[in-house]
């Protein structure tokens, strides 16, 4: 609930902190004092539209204390980057008169949609703008099935998962054929790819050593020139003396020092180590003469490689950078191909999925519609019944629950007829709100079948009826006993009270019969110092209300039968608040 609002700014209101409490608060003042601020401030705060008409000033400012939130308002707050101070959320907004607005959450700057977002679950506001959408059919829909509790809302969460399943698959098949042109041409460019790679088959790893084969083929002739020119230098040959060869050569040096190394060791150990020597170049002498002899100049086979090479660029140049890259390719190719060349199948797949979820979707939302209409004749009777308390006795209030035939809908029963219905996320049911204001007078939107009047009470009857389901702890009511007086006004006073025995209920109004039932009154009070008009807020005494409910009841606070019509009204709702709930008719929980 709100414990604190602090207005600072707005409109006539340069300075003002209300405390509220639970129970119920009524918020008076004379025309003109400001007590429409008080609820333009908490629109504010609650992620309202920011109107740079109500900024005093330089800067319009709201900030809100909610005591005890709720475990789902806890968890939006965390998901926003906020936190709670001891328990307590702590929110505000500041809005400049050039219309720049900052939010702020949980002690975390925030867009103004997520505070938007959070006041449906923090308060619920009931004036004559809100009155107006709630004519909307769709919102009187949701209101009635918050209004049916569980059988209803976990009807509908079921049936909106299967709704949701069925939409998938219905974009599902829709794309598949929609683009079936195009997913056959990427099949026949996967189909042309794999063939060709296919017919080439790559293998992995062989590009090195393809390449390295290639370019020895290619010089096949002056490798095997260099090998045997090298072998001659070592062994000797043809065009090299044999007494000319290096290992001759080296082997001379070696028994020269082999003649001294009697003489002196030294001698001996270089003599051992030419004699290493030869035999190291003699192991290199039969390696150069098996290379040339292994040299291969077979043009045949030069050419094959260099064929396989082309093969091989053709696909990386086409496919990847790399052949090991063309072979995942193609393996990639392969799996998608399965993929489009099993469409006709995943249709098919599709389809029976798609026939078996219209079935239980039509059975859930048979359910919904059912659990609807047994909501619906308690509704209509709770309103009915509030009307008649609220000087309408003969109104009737009903819910016309009606069902709107499409081709492509669901098929149900109706009435023992099979027909095929539209039906969307809420299942389908198109609900309305019907008012017949006298006997004899045709049921007719409620929005068209009241007079001005008539309609203040009937759309306070049906607040107030929703407002015992809204998951909110906190209700807000903004002059919506307008066009109403006497008898009528003291019921909408003792209704708003027996809410507030289980809610916060704040109420701007005009009607002392109305202010009289609340626990707390809080006047708005404007002042004048000849050059700026500024309205405060004072919370009353006991004495002081008798003396504000004498103004509102004859415009005069010191008229001594007001105050006594005052304290008579005063007495009145005390009692009421003093006796035992009554019980309301709701649907079996």
């Amino acid at each position: 609930m709100i414990e604190e609002l602090r207005i600072r700014g707005v409109g006539v209101i340069d300075d003002a902190t209300l405390e509220l409490h639970p129970g119920f608060t009524v918020v008076t003042g004379e025309t003109g004092a400001g007590k429409t601020m008080v609820l333009t401030g908490l629109d504010l705060v609650l992620g309202g539209k920011a109107d740079a008409a109500v900024v005093r000033a330089d800067k319009a400012e709201v900030d809100a204390r909610f005591l005890a939130p709720t475990a789902e308002v806890v968890e939006r707050v965390e998901q926003a980057g906020g936190e709670l101070d001891d328990g307590v959320l702590l929110i505000g907004r500041s809005v400049a008169r050039e219309g720049r607005s900052r939010s702020f959450l949980g002690g975390r700057a925030v867009p103004v949609s997520v505070l938007a977002e959070l006041s449906e679950a923090l308060v619920a506001v009931h004036g004559q703008n809100d009155q107006r959408r709630l004519l909307a059919p769709s919102r009187q829909r949701a209101a009635l099935d918050r209004y049916a509790g569980p059988q209803v809302m976990d009807a509908t969460s079921a049936y909106r998962e299967v709704y949701e399943r069925l939409r998938q698959i219905e974009r599902d098949i829709q794309e598949i054929t929609t683009q079936a042109r195009e997913r056959a041409r990427e099949a026949d460019l996967l189909r042309s790819g794999i063939e060709e790679i296919t017919s080439v088959g790559p293998v992995r790893g062989e590009w090195d050593e393809l390449v390295a084969a290639t370019a020895r083929l290619a010089h096949a002739e002056s490798l095997r020139e260099v090998a045997d020119h090298a072998h001659a230098l070592l062994r000797g040959g043809d065009d090299v003396g044999s007494d000319t060869d290096a290992l001759s050569q080296l082997d001379a040096a070696r028994r020269t020092l082999e003649s001294q190394r009697a003489h002196d060791p030294e001698l001996g150990r270089l003599a051992d180590s030419l004699g290493e020597s030869v035999v190291l170049l003699s192991d290199i002498a039969s390696d150069l003469a098996s290379y040339a002899a292994s040299v291969d100049s077979d043009p045949r086979s030069l050419e094959q490689r260099q064929q396989r090479t082309a093969a091989l660029n053709a696909l990386t140049r086409r496919y990847a950078p790399t052949v090991d890259e063309v072979i995942d390719w193609c393996e990639a190719a392969r799996v998608r191909l399965a993929e489009l060349e099993g469409d006709d199948d995943q249709i098919l797949a599709l389809s029976s999925e798609k026939l078996q979820l219209r079935e239980r979707a039509a059975e859930l939302a048979m359910r919904v519609s059912d659990a609807r209409r047994a909501a619906a004749e308690s509704f209509s009777s709770s309103v009915s019944a509030e009307l008649s308390e609220l000087a309408m006795p003969s109104a009737q209030v009903s819910v016309d629950i009606r069902h709107a035939d499409h081709p492509d809908g669901l098929d149900v029963v109706l009435d023992g007829v099979r027909r095929r219905v539209a039906y969307g996320a809420s299942g389908i049911d198109e609900v309305e709100l019907l008012l017949s204001p006298h006997p004899g007078a045709p049921a007719r939107p409620i929005g068209k079948g009241a007079s001005g009047g008539e309609l203040s009470r009937v759309m306070l009857a049906i607040e107030v009826v929703f407002a015992g389901s809204a998951p909110v702890p906190t209700f807000v009511f903004d002059e919506v006993d307008a066009g109403v007086g006497g008898r009528a006004a003291v019921e909408i006073g003792r209704r708003l009270a027996r809410l507030a025995r289980s809610a916060q209920v704040l109420i701007v109004t005009h009607l002392p019969q109305v202010a009289a039932f609340a626990d707390r009154h809080i006047v708005v009070e404007k002042s004048d110092d000849g050059q700026v008009t500024t309205s405060g807020v004072r919370v009353l005494t006991e004495s002081q209300r008798v003396t504000e409910l004498a103004r509102m009841l004859a415009g005069m606070a010191e008229s001594t039968s007001a105050a006594a019509h005052a304290q008579e009204l005063l007495d009145a709702a005390a009692r009421e608040r003093e006796a035992k709930p009554a019980k309301r008719n709701r649907v079996q929980q």
